[in-house]
């Protein structure tokens, strides 16, 4: 096999050709499955963040509640969620 994952997988010694490249076919879906995640989990939190959105959100409290909020970092980034729980802020 000339794929470098077969060559850093320890295979069975018994394990014929069909055998060793659905072993490694396998392992290499699943290393690119979990990096795909990884990749969608940063892309996701890249994407969700306060930054330049606190002072208008807290603004719009204020004036819809006429109370001062503090936005802090756990709060949901989802403008529905954050707006259900800004009585909680």
């Amino acid at each position: 096999m000339t794929d470098p994952l077969a060559e850093r997988l320890d295979l069975p010694d018994d394990a014929d050709e069909a055998e060793a490249a659905a072993i490694v076919a396998a392992v290499g879906a699943h290393i690119r499955d979990g990096e795909a995640a990884a990749a969608a989990e940063a892309a996701k939190n890249e994407a969700e963040s306060w930054q330049g959105k606190r002072w208008g959100f807290a603004g719009r409290v204020e004036s819809t509640q006429r109370r001062t909020v503090r936005v802090r970092d756990g709060t949901p980034t989802d403008a529905w969620s954050a707006a259900g729980r800004s009585d909680r802020l």
